[in-house]
């Protein structure tokens, strides 16, 4: 049973892997035939594209989330300890 449902999950895993590349790859050529056709506006959303890219904080905003969730890990590993304690201690009164 076991053998079976690892086998289903691993045929699903190659499913999606291989439609994923295939949509990449279309989505690719979709992409290099717009450019053929128009490369002066391609360039211009290239361009404009770096300059959003430019100006956004990115660090900022992944430093600000890694210190988020920085600090939301100390009270889960505290709830996660009190709910280990409370299994334990269920168990041991059965």
């Amino acid at each position: 049973m076991d053998q079976q449902l690892s086998e289903n999950s691993g045929d699903i895993a190659d499913r999606s892997l291989r439609y994923t590349k295939e949509q990449f790859e279309q989505i690719r050529g979709q992409t290099e035939d717009y450019v053929r056709e128009n490369p002066t506006r391609a360039m211009a959303y290239a361009l404009v594209a770096g300059l959003v890219l430019d100006r956004l904080p990115v660090f900022r905003i992944i430093g600000g989330l890694t210190r988020l969730s920085l600090m939301a890990l100390k009270p889960a590993i505290l709830i996660y300890g009190a709910t280990k304690l409370y299994q334990a201690t269920k168990q041991e009164e059965t």
